[in-house]
């Protein structure tokens, strides 16, 4: 099993920045690859970037150039700085670690309210 903690969420004004954080404990070896999804009201959730074992990240195109998905490897955690926010960005984030293999573990998630 693995745990994940999101945190770092809150309401910013459009344009301002956040950086959430994704912890990890508990089984961690073999993760494959760390992603971050969010979810709006009324919506689907969506993949907004990934990070994989080698260091290899990918984003969505709608946050391409504003996020930045990294990671601190001695402190078992992912980062999403978040900048020039627009109050499309506002959801729910949630942190997701998938392992090789094929198991996936989900965070609780952290609200993030964009204000126009």
């Amino acid at each position: 099993q693995v745990q994940l903690v999101e945190s770092g969420g809150g309401l910013v004004q459009a344009g301002g920045s956040l950086r959430l954080s994704c912890a990890a404990s508990g089984s961690i070896f073999s993760i494959n690859h760390m992603d971050w999804y969010r979810q709006a009201p009324g919506k689907q959730r969506e993949l907004v970037a990934v990070i994989t074992s080698a260091g290899t990240t990918n984003y969505a195109d709608s946050v391409k150039g504003r996020f930045t998905i990294s990671r601190d490897i001695p402190k078992n955690t992912v980062y999403l700085q978040m900048n020039s926010l627009t109050p499309e960005d506002t959801g729910t984030y949630y942190c997701k670690a998938v392992k090789w293999g094929g198991p996936a573990y989900w965070g609780q998630g952290t609200q993030v309210t964009v204000s126009s």
